[in-house]
């Protein structure tokens, strides 16, 4: 064999058996992701390298609990519990439990409450629930649904420590807070397909819109106080814009979804919208990545 074309083995080898790293800027962080093209949930450390995944099927909510276990979804129906180790040590069928028995349902958000409860958001029978560990209804609040639809009722949906629930309706393209009994004391009209909505502790909420391509936050009134546009971050364009969060720092992170490889999946801006870290991995995850957790 020639030597010119043995280096060509040799390198096509090394290259092939080489880690595929994510990419990031700034300070680099761990983070928890998942995307359903690539049926993959998974923890990239902070070198860029996957140390942690499992398959799954659909997902649009994931959670790493004060335990160090991973909460997540495999499908629209299953929800599992697993220890780092991939012990399961909890799991709820939504197709199969608390009436729901031949019914469509989809399962887009879950929290795992303080008092051990587990809170699940169900589009199709338009509802939150609330389960204890041995799947057992104990809370039930109807939800007001002007587009009903298995696929579009809600996106993101969070218990606040108020009591109330803070709901991102795709279907209606609005943000709805409501009471223990259902009643709708706060709602605000995003005019997308809202994905996602925190309270800040000012009393704004901060909300993630979907297919409008931008994130926004509004005082109690409505009034859009902060925001960042689809072509406002020197070369990012924001897609469908999913998971958002403000963190202790002032800053903002969001999750942008379906914007392509040329693109990051999740971006870090200050309050004068200063992109100050960035995460694109297209290596271990895809273009259908809407659920990511900084993990530090």
């Amino acid at each position: 064999m020639k030597a010119t074309n043995l280096a060509i083995i040799i390198i096509t080898i090394s290259c092939s058996i080489l880690p595929l790293l994510a990419e990031q800027t700034g300070n680099p962080r761990r983070v928890l992701a998942a995307d359903y093209s690539t049926k993959r949930i998974g923890i990239i450390d902070k070198d860029g390298k996957l140390e942690w995944e499992h398959p799954i099927q659909d997902i649009h909510d994931a959670w790493r609990l004060p335990n160090g276990n991973i909460l997540f979804q495999t499908s629209w129906t299953q929800i599992l519990e697993l220890t780092p180790e991939r012990k399961i040590v909890w799991r709820y069928d939504a197709a199969r439990q608390n009436g729901n028995e031949g019914k469509r349902v989809e399962v887009h958000a879950f929290q795992r409450l303080e008092n051990g409860l587990t809170m699940i958001a169900e589009s199709g029978p338009g509802r939150i629930i609330e389960v204890d560990r041995d799947g057992v209804l104990r809370i039930e609040v109807k939800l007001k649904l002007n587009n009903p639809d298995a696929h579009r009722d809600t996106r993101l949906v969070r218990k606040l420590k108020s009591g109330t629930y803070l709901v991102a309706h795709e279907g209606d393209g609005c943000v709805r807070e409501y009471d223990s009994t259902g009643k709708i004391i706060w709602e605000h009209d995003a005019k997308a397909q809202v994905y996602s909505a925190e309270r800040l502790g000012n009393g704004d909420t901060l909300i993630g819109c979907g297919s409008g391509n931008r994130v926004i936050e509004v005082d109690r009134f409505g009034k859009i106080v902060w925001s960042v546009e689809k072509n406002e971050l020197p070369g990012i364009t924001l897609a469908w814009v999913t998971m958002v969060e403000r963190l202790p720092n002032g800053n903002t992170t969001l999750v942008n979804c379906h914007a392509g490889p040329e693109n990051p999946q999740i971006i870090e801006v200050t309050p004068d919208k200063k992109v100050v870290w960035t995460f694109k991995d297209f290596k271990n995850f895809g273009n259908a990545l809407p659920v990511a957790r900084i993990l530090e």
